[in-house]
């Protein structure tokens, strides 16, 4: 099938090449040129496992394309995604600019009958919005005689295996109440659901909403569990040992009830305001989606208070090794990353950072430029040389079995801030460190 895809962000690129991983010819637009040329060359705007070898192999192989002519991506395809960005607004409300600006572009060159595919995530309502603005540019051209559907099919992606994620995904959404539409869809995927029948119909709203819901489900547990985490920190138990506990439970399950320093990234905070926005909208308090959404906020300043309250209050001049600066492992996004709102807290007590990050540093370096109070290390080892304590932000792989002999030695005093409990307490006081985590004595 010919597919197109407007927008070569996170979503777009990776479910571009990963249907035409699958025999699809996909041809992805995107406004930036430079990005264009740069896919072209096999350069790869973003770290996600597994996705710099995709894209390259199957632009080889002639399955993906990339170009900024709008008007030859409404020719080329049967299907016409539209995944560009939602940032959020002001406000907190997702803003649609981007998501319309498509819908016009596509309205002003289709000639033939063309599927709308909103694979951004958008509010309950978006599909209505695209299809008045589809017609009214067609009213404009003179074309009212084309027709069209808009379908709703958000993603669920995890940064981090997104391509795993879009090869074999654990459902497909589908929003439509058109027969015809919803026959191409199930065609589109087929490939991705040879085992079982994945693929979930449903009026478009209720699609639209499924998205907001399932990453608000997420982050509610997210911080629920930091919660207990606190309590747990003052009541003297164990939350490792909760986790266990409750995680045992089938109606509960292990994932999303690790504690940490609060969730990051471009979706859960993001999709979690927009939620709040639109039940505002509709005079309805979403008193959980507030308070987890406070919550998250506040865990998110933890670390700074126990390393506050460790220095008693003093800081200037102290220096601090930060292992882990984006928002997750195996990736290098560091949107709404809690090591942000360490770092920045650290800078205005005096303090300086020596931080580290396996993917993450040349986007560091994008955000905060050059400063006198971070240095960008090499290795995690280099940002312990001459640091006060070591600050573990992110729960990257490679810091889950350091040499304790080495930190001990190279840092000033033994001390070590976990925000994500990677290390045993016991063993940790055993070996002479003064050790903090969240939610254990």
């Amino acid at each position: 099938m010919k597919v197109t895809v407007f927008g070569i962000g996170y979503v777009g690129l990776v479910q571009g090449a990963v249907l035409a991983e699958v025999g699809h010819q996909v041809m992805c637009i995107d406004v930036d040129p430079a990005k264009v040329e740069r896919l072209k060359l096999g350069q790869i705007p973003i770290y996600e496992p597994g996705l710099e070898s995709l894209v390259k192999e199957n632009h080889a192989a002639g399955r993906l394309n990339f170009t900024t002519d709008a008007a030859e991506g409404v020719k080329h395809g049967e299907v016409q995604f539209i995944a560009v960005g939602t940032p959020p607004d002001e406000d907190g409300s997702a803003d649609l600019k981007y998501v319309l600006a498509v819908a016009s572009t596509i309205a002003e060159h289709m000639e033939s009958h063309q599927i709308v595919i909103d694979k951004s995530t958008v509010p309950v309502g978006t599909a209505d919005k695209v299809k008045a603005r589809i017609t009214e540019v067609l009213a404009q051209r003179g074309r009212s005689d084309l027709t069209f559907d808009v379908v709703s099919n958000p993603e669920f992606l995890k940064e981090g295996s997104a391509v795993a994620d879009c090869m074999r995904p654990e459902r497909i959404i589908i929003g439509t109440s058109s027969d015809h539409a919803e026959e191409v869809m199930r065609e589109l995927y087929a490939p991705f659901s040879r085992n079982h029948d994945k693929v979930i119909v449903m009026d478009v709203r209720s699609a639209e909403l499924t998205k907001y819901a399932a990453n608000c489900m997420l982050a509610t547990k997210i911080s629920f569990m930091n919660e207990m985490a606190n309590l747990a920190e003052i009541l003297g138990a164990d939350i490792e040992a909760v986790r266990q506990g409750i995680g045992s439970d089938s109606r509960i399950g292990y994932h999303f009830i690790y504690p940490g320093v609060g969730y990051g990234g471009s979706c859960f905070p993001k999709d979690v305001q927009a939620l709040i926005k639109t039940a505002e909208q509709i005079d309805f308090d979403a008193k959980v989606l507030k308070a987890v959404e406070s919550r998250n906020n506040e865990q998110k300043t933890t670390l700074f208070k126990k390393i506050d309250k460790h220095f008693s209050g003093d800081l200037k001049g102290k220096t601090f090794a930060i292992w882990g600066l984006s928002f997750k492992p195996n990736t290098d996004d560091m949107r709404e990353a809690p090591s942000r709102v360490l770092m920045e807290a650290l800078w205005n007590a005096g303090a300086k950072v020596q931080a580290y990050d396996p993917e993450a540093m040349e986007e560091t370096q994008r955000i905060y430029g050059n400063r006198d109070d971070i240095i960008l290390c090499g290795t995690k080892e280099g940002a312990l040389k001459g640091a006060d304590a070591l600050v573990i932000v992110t729960e990257w792989q490679t810091f889950r079995a350091p040499d304790f002999d080495l930190i001990k030695q190279m840092l000033v005093q033994p001390t070590i801030f976990d925000g994500r409990n990677m290390y045993d307490p016991k063993r940790m006081h055993k070996k002479g460190f003064t050790y903090y985590s969240v939610g254990r004595n």
